[in-house]
């Protein structure tokens, strides 16, 4: 339930790190656990797939260390989207840290009672 409450956060950071440098599975994933993401690559690898196939990321396949690893990078759409959605998470992320949403619901109820006496 947690990864699927945090699904959005998760393409949102594999967006902003293949904008930054190409990405590979085990990178990112060791990067997401960085972030207390804790993905197993059977859930990793297609949803990086999906994100090539909406057109997000695109990959090539290069030979590292003998063996072929496929590499991501973003797509000038998931440069469209990540640029998108930096406004509404600032945005989402401006309402949750204000100050009056600090304030616990107990301490508005309190102060609302206070102003009604």
């Amino acid at each position: 339930m947690e990864n699927e409450f945090f699904a959005g956060f998760i393409r949102l950071h594999i967006l902003y790190h293949a904008s930054e440098e190409p990405i590979f599975g085990l990178g990112i994933l060791r990067e997401l656990r960085r972030h207390g993401y804790e993905l197993s690559p059977g859930t990793l690898y297609p949803l990086l797939h999906r994100m090539e196939e909406r057109n997000l990321l695109k990959s090539e396949k290069e030979l590292v260390a003998g063996k072929i690893r496929r590499v991501y990078t973003i797509t000038e759409l998931g440069r469209q989207r990540l640029l998108v959605a930096r406004e509404k998470v600032r945005e989402l992320f401006g309402e949750l840290f204000s100050q009056e949403a600090l304030v616990s619901p107990e301490k508005k109820r309190e102060e609302r009672n206070l102003d009604e006496s």
